[in-house]
């Protein structure tokens, strides 16, 4: 029976420091992505969040566009799509639908669906969907799927996501390593 993965694709798929060169030049910053030690930037960028929250929309579509996808993922995603499906869940809204399947065409990724529900609860969605596993970059996100929907999360190791996991989630630093865990839960 084919497995079905919830892929997150903001610092999951595409590498975790995509936005910081947008980051670093519209707030004149020289951050890392060491530098970024919650999921929550306006302190570090010195704006309120409503400001934040309307730079982000007004950019979000070219930041996409050019988020270079992370070390390691196409090699994995490709091999697990010729036994698993791959649904991608997003906090992206849906408006930016053509850029993220685009993108994806770019970078020639499979899916077998793509959802992108403009929340970052995504619990209802990977329940709608019956998701066998989730892969995540935001820790909030992976403890809740794990704890709501009982399926194993893998988190992608990042400095704003450090906090202490549960059982259910299991952290990881890359797509390799992620790739490794996979395949013995498949074995299991």
């Amino acid at each position: 029976m084919r497995k079905r993965f919830g892929i997150d694709i903001d610092g999951t798929v595409t590498c975790p420091s995509s936005l910081i060169p947008f980051l670093n030049e519209a707030f004149q910053l020289n951050i890392t992505l060491e530098d970024i030690k919650e999921y929550d930037l306006s302190p570090l960028v010195n704006v309120t969040k409503e400001e934040l929250a309307q730079w982000f929309t007004d950019n979000e579509p070219v930041m996409y566009e050019k988020s270079p996808i992370a070390t390691g993922a196409k090699k994995v995603l490709i091999d697990w799509a010729k036994d698993s499906e791959l649904y991608f869940i997003s906090a992206r809204g849906s408006h930016l639908l053509e850029v993220t399947e685009n993108w994806f065409k770019q970078h020639e990724l499979l899916f077998h669906h793509i959802e992108l529900i403009g929340s970052h609860d995504k619990i209802a969605t990977a329940q709608k969907y019956n998701i066998d596993i989730f892969l995540e970059d935001k820790h909030d996100n992976a403890v809740e799927i794990a704890k709501q929907c009982h399926i194993p999360v893998l988190l992608f190791d990042t400095p704003y996501n450090r906090d202490p996991i549960p059982s259910g989630v299991v952290r990881v630093k890359n797509w390799n390593e992620a790739d490794e865990w996979v395949k013995n839960w498949l074995e299991k």
